[in-house]
Parts: structure tokens; C-alpha cells; sequence
């Protein structure tokens, strides 16, 4: 894998855990094992605490058994940097904590790497694991770098009216000062391994995701990578969503990689005692599916963590696809017959690409910050204005199309192209959005106007990048949406909106709109809630209460679909395939390959359903993989058990 190369059959493997304690002979039984059940891919935490000796001295024997091993049995290795740091630090470093801790960091790269570069088992290196800390550190190195950083800081043109606003320099910082030590060390890896791959996983992405800069690191990554645990990172989603989670995770990922491969580089391969905020052990099922959402998705592999459970401190025991006898567990034994049907179909699997449908979710990273500074301590929790707010709404919209059979790309704002020159066919969502930057408002009328369709619902462009209010007489986005707001009133935790004759549930506010050009869908009264208008060749529908949080908190979609085959048809008419009608608990993803594809179904609700799917015509239906027994006579009539994956290659009546 390089920096353009997408063509190869997606790789499935699981990480070596590798402690002091461990012998050769079981060292070489795991990579067998990993041998034994098709993987092919590894990542190995290299310990500095492991290699350096008190006396100065560096011992690499315990990993070059491990890397040996890789060799023996055809393994390919991501080594991960894990410089020295405490025995309690699950996580690893993300920032150095001083100048000279940064020199140590230099010194090891420069004894591990060329030391490793010499086994023809080293596929990678991976710099950081799991960068994304939150909250700036509050060490000698990062204080002094943010100083630094603010006094070379250019001022901005844009100054929201010349008003006071909030200081987000921290947030900006550390959006910078991410890029800047994966560069660095990215840059200190190539002094001693100028060709080797670059990767990085990214992880808790519904939280992380304002920290991220993913256009900036594909230019010096060589593929980008992220963590997917349920245990730790989907907090927001009930387990009977963890699908849809995953899928939408992925969506975000393959976003943010653009052009570059991507790649999972952790989901969550055993049980969890003690570690992760909600333990759990994933099913077999679970693992297949996951799997086949990933790759569904566009991705080119997935790693479990782990392989082995380490044998002491936090997570001893835990996470692993090994029982404690190192024998295949049941996760194991799905795991290996995923990667059997993507051996089968090497040539598809190689060369597929996700078939876009033309649906974008956008969210800001400036909303994930506002919402965070403008946070009260309250005595009562509510979704649309608690952290996590913004992204929830823009997730209740993916469940929502989810449901639909069809599959939303799911980009931050700044990795949306906005230079082409026709947009026809295309869509996007601004779910409660409440920070649009100034440097987007020309981009998002140009959209519209090139033929584009947008979505603006919730308190989607209340702030700009500021934490300044927009609304007002002097609204930017006056003639885009065709009206400004005269106030938000709180309604009630969820209150019925009716639109078009429809009813929705909607969330704390409901905005009462004073139209210009825009054409009213929704009345209280005299009071407009809700407008639909024409801008140049494309349309605008303005919903200014949050009726996506209100579907997510009831666990009921139909309204929201309901709405999205009215405003969208055109463009859910042009899917290769969808769902003939509204699947709760089920989705999709679609794999093209040139005029071949496949489809990945997947069944999360409570009992068997029977679905029907329509979109190409003249073709027949050829099942490749099927763990749960189910059957499939035509795309009107499939058969698809509870916790089943379906994979349905689609080929012409001619064949």
C-alpha cells in the first residue's frame, strides 16, 4: 500500500501483544495462528520500556523474535512507536512533555528503526497510537509550543463585526499541534526509512473529530487508520446500533483519507472485564459484521486488538481473539471465514469501490467547539444541548438514510469539494450545525446554485466560527435560505412539528422564521416554522428545530424518511440500489466494480425480515455469504435472519 494505491484485496489481521515473559515458542504460535485462520496483517506496540536497559544499553531480542515470526509465516508488521512511558499508560504518549522528552523520542526513533528496517516483515510504522487527546496537555513542551504558536499566529480578516467574542486559540492550537508531531515524527522516521508507509488511527471519533486535520496529514501519511471499539468509543449508540455506528465511524474515515487507502487499525476483538467504559464481549455475528461494514465502506483491512491478551496491568486478559489456551475463539473462527469469501473474490474485493450516493452529511469541527465552551452545569441532561449535541443530530441523520438502504457520506465541511462546477444530483445536510465559518457561506451559495440540494435543520448557522450570533436582520445566509429568524423559542424536551401535513417529533426549539423568498412548509398559527426556497438551479429546505434528535431520542424514523423521499427523491431515485421501503434495524452498504456489484446487508433488528430492494434492473441475484441461513430468490424477496450479513453479488441475466 503507497499513497495511491488502492488495489489490493483488503487485508484482515490482529495485533501481537508483545511483553517480557513471553517465550519464543509462544511467540511463533500466535503468528502461526494468525497464519492458520488467513490474516495476514499485525501491529506490535514497540515498547521503548521493553528495549531500553537502565544501563543505557538497548536489547531488541524479544521483538526480533516476534518480527522473525513474521517473516517465518508471511505476517506483515505495523510497528507502532510506544515510546518509554508508565506501565499504567494504556493509551501511550500524543505529545512530548518537554524538549528533552522530545529528544528522547529522537534518540529512540533513531536506535528502533534502523534496527527494524532490516526484516522483510515490517510493512509500516505507526507513529502515534491513537492520537486525539481532548483537552490541551497542560506539560512544559505543549504550554510553550502554544505560546510559541500565538505569537507567530496571522489575525484573521474576519472578525465578526468587530465584536468581543470567545477565545478558541486553544482548540486551534490543538488542531496545529496534532499535525505538527505526526509530521515530525513522521519526518524523523524517514531519516532512517525514507520509503517506509506512514499510517495513524485516529480514535473516539464522534468526540475527537475537531482535533483531526485530515486533509493536512494525507501529506505525509500513506494511509490513514482509526480505532472503532464499541467498549470505548460508542457511547453514544445503544448496542443494538453499534452497526450503524461502525458504519458511519467508517464513513468519517474514508472522508477524511480522500484519495489515500484507509484502513481500520482497531476494532474490538474480545471480552473486557475491568477496561472500557461499557464492557462487553462481541458476538460472533458481531465480528462479521463489523468486518463487512468496514469493507463495505472502502476500507482495505482491519486489525483486531488483539491477537494474544497481554498477561499483566491494565487490560490483562482482556480484548483478545485467542482464548487462553491460544486457541481460535469463536470472534476468530468468524474472522476467518470473512477473510475465506474475500479470498474467493480477490479479483472484486481488489479493485471495489463504495458506490457514492450522493448524500453528504457535513458537520463542523467549530460547532464540536462552541458547544463545548458554552457548557453550564445543569440539573438536567438533554441531548441537544450537551456535549455531543451536534454530532448526535448529524448521526440521527445517517440512522435515519440508514434506514433507506442507502449509505451518506459523512465529511467535516473543509473536506467537501466545493469547486466543482455542477452539482446536480447532489445533497447535503446541515444537521443543528450551530457554527457555519464565514469562509463556507459563499461555498455552501455556490452549491445551491450549481444545481445542489441543502438541508439546513436545528440551529444550524446560529454562531459563526466565533460563538457570534448570526441572527439578525443581517443574517449571511438570508437569500440562501430564503428567510431570517425572528427568535428560537424552548418548547418542550419533544413537541410535535407538523411539516407538509406530517408530524414530527422535535427537540427543545422550535425557530419562528420571517420569510423573503422562501416559501413556508410549516405554520403555528401565523407563525412560519419552516421554508422551503429556490436558489439559482439548486433548493434550500430550512427545518430550524431539531426534528433529527427528536427522531434519535424516540428511536423513530419514519417521519424523517418520509421527509428525505419528498425532498430528495430525485437524487435517492439514482442509487444503484435502495430499500423498496423503510428497514428499521437493517442497512446496506454497496460495493462497485466497474458494472459489477455487491451488496452487504445487515440485520439488527429484533426478528427475521423479509425485504425487497429495487434500483438496477436486468439483474440476478448470486449469494457469496450468508451466517445465518438466509436465502435469496430475487431482489424482491430476501430472506435475512436476526444478526445476519448477507453479501449479494449482482450479475446480468447474460451471464
Amino acid at each position: 500500500m503507497d499513497k495511491t494505491e488502492n488495489s489490493h484485496i483488503p487485508m484482515i489481521g490482529a495485533e501481537v501483544f508483545i511483553e517480557p515473559g513471553q517465550s519464543p515458542e509462544e511467540i511463533d504460535l500466535w503468528f502461526q495462528q494468525l497464519q492458520k485462520n488467513g490474516m495476514k496483517i499485525t501491529r506490535i506496540r514497540m515498547f521503548e520500556s521493553y528495549m531500553h536497559k537502565a544501563d543505557g544499553s538497548w536489547d531488541f531480542s524479544l521483538f526480533d523474535t516476534a518480527f522473525r515470526a513474521g517473516e517465518k509465516y508471511d505476517i506483515k508488521i505495523y510497528a507502532n512507536l510506544f515510546p518509554a512511558t508508565d506501565f499504567t499508560d494504556v493509551g501511550g504518549f500524543k505529545f512530548p512533555k518537554s524538549e528533552a522528552n522530545l529528544e528522547e523520542i529522537s534518540s529512540y526513533i533513531q536506535h528502533l528503526v534502523p534496527h527494524f528496517k532490516q526484516f522483510t516483515s515490517l510493512y509500516g510504522w505507526v507513529p502515534i497510537n491513537e492520537p486525539g487527546s481532548g483537552v490541551l496537555p497542560e506539560d512544559e513542551h505543549s504550554l510553550k509550543s502554544f505560546e510559541d504558536w500565538k505569537a507567530r499566529e496571522v489575525k484573521e480578516l474576519y472578525n465578526s463585526q468587530g465584536f468581543t467574542t470567545l477565545d478558541f486559540r486553544k482548540e486551534k492550537f490543538l488542531l496545529y499541534y496534532n499535525t505538527w508531531f505526526l509530521n515530525w515524527l513522521t519526518q524523523e522516521i524517514h531519516l532512517y526509512d525514507p520509503d517506509a508507509l506512514i499510517h495513524v488511527n485516529n480514535h473516539a471519533i464522534f468526540q475527537h473529530a475537531a482535533e483531526y486535520n485530515f486533509p493536512q496529514w494525507r501529506s505525509f501519511l500513506s494511509s490513514l487508520g482509526g480505532s472503532a471499539h464499541a467498549s470505548w468509543h460508542f457511547g453514544y449508540f445503544s448496542r443494538h446500533k453499534y452497526a450503524v455506528a461502525m458504519s458511519a465511524n467508517s464513513e468519517m474515515l474514508r472522508s477524511g483519507a480522500g484519495p489515500l487507502p484507509w484502513l481500520m487499525t482497531e476494532l474490538q476483538g474480545g471480552n473486557n472485564i475491568y477496561s472500557a467504559f461499557n464492557p462487553l464481549c462481541p458476538t460472533p455475528e458481531e465480528i462479521a459484521q463489523w468486518l463487512w461494514i468496514t469493507i463495505g465502506s472502502g476500507s482495505k483491512g482491519s486489525i483486531f486488538w488483539c491477537l494474544n491478551p497481554r498477561r499483566s496491568g491494565f487490560e490483562a486478559g482482556e480484548w483478545a481473539m485467542l482464548n487462553y489456551l491460544n486457541e481460535p475463539s469463536y470472534r476468530m473462527r468468524a474472522a476467518s471465514e470473512v477473510i475465506k469469501v474475500i479470498n474467493e473474490h480477490a479479483d472484486f474485493f481488489s479493485e471495489a469501490s463504495v458506490a457514492e450516493s450522493g448524500i453528504h452529511i457535513l458537520y463542523t469541527r467549530e460547532s464540536m467547539w462552541i458547544e463545548q465552551a458554552l457548557q453550564v452545569k445543569s440539573d438536567v441532561a438533554e441531548p441537544g444541548r450537551d456535549i455531543g449535541g451536534v454530532m448526535k443530530s448529524a448521526l440521527a441523520w445517517f440512522e435515519a438514510i440508514t434506514e433507506m438502504g442507502v449509505s451518506p457520506c459523512f465529511n467535516e465541511i473543509g473536506e467537501f469539494d466545493f469547486l466543482r462546477e455542477d452539482y446536480a444530483g447532489e445533497a447535503i445536510i446541515l444537521a443543528h450545525q450551530i457554527s457555519i465559518p464565514s469562509r463556507y457561506w459563499n461555498a455552501l451559495e455556490s452549491f445551491v446554485e450549481k444545481g445542489g440540494h441543502l438541508i439546513a435543520e436545528g440551529l444550524t448557522a446560529y454562531y459563526d466560527e466565533n460563538a457570534f450570533t448570526l441572527m439578525g436582520k443581517d443574517f449571511p445566509f438570508q437569500k440562501l435560505f430564503g428567510g431570517v429568524i425572528k427568535e428560537f423559542i424552548l418548547k418542550d424536551r419533544l413537541f410535535e412539528l407538523e411539516i407538509e401535513n406530517h408530524t414530527h417529533m422535535a427537540h427543545l426549539w422550535y425557530g419562528i422564521i420571517h420569510p423573503v423568498t422562501g416559501q413556508a412548509i410549516a405554520m403555528n398559527e401565523e407563525e412560519v416554522l419552516a421554508l422551503r426556497n429556490t436558489f439559482g438551479q439548486g433548493k434550500v429546505l430550512w427545518i430550524p428545530s431539531l426534528i433529527g434528535l427528536g427522531s434519535r431520542i424516540t428511536d423513530d424514523y419514519h417521519s424523517l424518511v418520509s421527509l428525505l423521499n419528498r425532498e430528495l427523491g430525485h437524487i435517492l431515485d439514482q442509487q444503484f440500489f435502495r430499500f423498496s421501503k423503510q428497514q428499521a434495524g437493517l442497512l446496506m452498504k454497496t460495493l462497485q466494480h466497474g458494472k459489477d456489484y455487491l451488496s452487504i446487508l445487515i440485520n439488527k433488528s429484533q426478528e427475521s425480515q423479509e425485504i425487497s430492494i429495487q434500483g438496477l434492473e436486468n439483474l440476478r441475484p448470486v449469494l457469496w455469504y450468508a451466517n445465518k441461513k438466509g436465502t435469496v430468490v430475487s431482489k424482491e424477496q430476501i430472506q435475512i435472519n436476526r444478526e445476519e450479513t448477507l453479501l449479494i453479488r449482482w450479475v446480468s441475466y447474460s451471464d
